[in-house]
């Protein structure tokens, strides 16, 4: 295994939270002065915001090769946010449900819709019948996709028991050690394989999304799911804060004493 990093991979997820504020303003901003009719600007800005996420992506994929198991339940995220995690992140089914909740086609979406207090044509609360059609045959592919994932995960921890990784509950000889240092070795960089490919499911769905929507329904559903994301971290912090489990300075996580 490559030598684990603590620093950069906590400074790196730092990057990426103030990016996704960043972020956040500049699409309400573009949603609270932008109309429709400027497909261009808005398309832009939804393509600049993919970018994002790609090179996001990049980056986990090499940092996974590093120390896997820290990103599949970061110390630097609140244990909120841990506990609805998927293999180290949301499910890309997710931002299908997104979409959903808004345009009310499953569940009352009176909380998400909230987000967005615009009139204008052409938003997600008057996506076609059509794009819904389309967006369900996503959806149910995605959901295959997650399944077979989670299988691959299931697996991946069931064979913990198996020789030698089992070793480790025993008393072992250095001969031993090395089998062992190799089958650790083996399950990071499993464990490594399946991060990354959970990763480009997220990526493949929310552009799938995204080509599917106008330019502003793309730039609300960006706006909405970097909405939720942010708001899933402030709370978390807020619970601990409430529990005196942890303190959060700039959002760098510190014990309380």
């Amino acid at each position: 295994m490559a030598t684990f990093n603590h620093e950069n991979f906590q400074s790196f997820s730092a990057e990426w939270l103030a990016q996704q504020q960043q972020d956040l303003k500049e699409l309400l901003d573009e949603l609270s002065t932008n109309s429709e009719s400027n497909n261009e600007k808005l398309k832009l800005l939804s393509e600049k915001n993919i970018k994002r996420f790609e090179d996001y992506y990049e980056r986990r994929a090499l940092m996974a090769q590093q120390d896997a198991p820290s990103l599949l339940s970061p110390v630097w995220c609140t244990p909120f946010e841990n506990a609805f995690f998927w293999i180290g992140g949301s499910r890309p089914s997710l931002y299908v449900r997104i979409i959903y909740l808004v345009c009310g086609t499953e569940v009352d979406g009176s909380q998400l819709t909230e987000l967005f207090q615009s009139k204008r044509k052409g938003n997600l609360l008057e996506i076609s019948a059509q794009q819904i059609d389309i967006i369900d045959t996503l959806h149910c592919k995605t959901i295959r996709e997650e399944q077979k994932m989670s299988a691959r995960m299931a697996s991946l921890q069931e064979e913990i028991a198996d020789d030698p990784v089992a070793l480790m509950g025993q008393q072992v000889g250095e001969s031993s050690l090395q089998d062992l240092d190799h089958a650790m070795d083996t399950h990071y960089r499993s464990l490594a394989s399946i991060l990354t490919d959970a990763d480009q499911l997220r990526l493949s769905t929310l552009k799938e999304l995204i080509g599917l929507l106008t330019p502003l329904q793309a730039v609300e559903l960006l706006f909405a799911i970097k909405k939720l994301y942010l708001s899933m971290h402030e709370w978390g912090k807020r619970e601990d804060h409430q529990l005196g489990k942890k303190e959060y300075h700039n959002d760098e996580l510190r014990l309380v004493c």
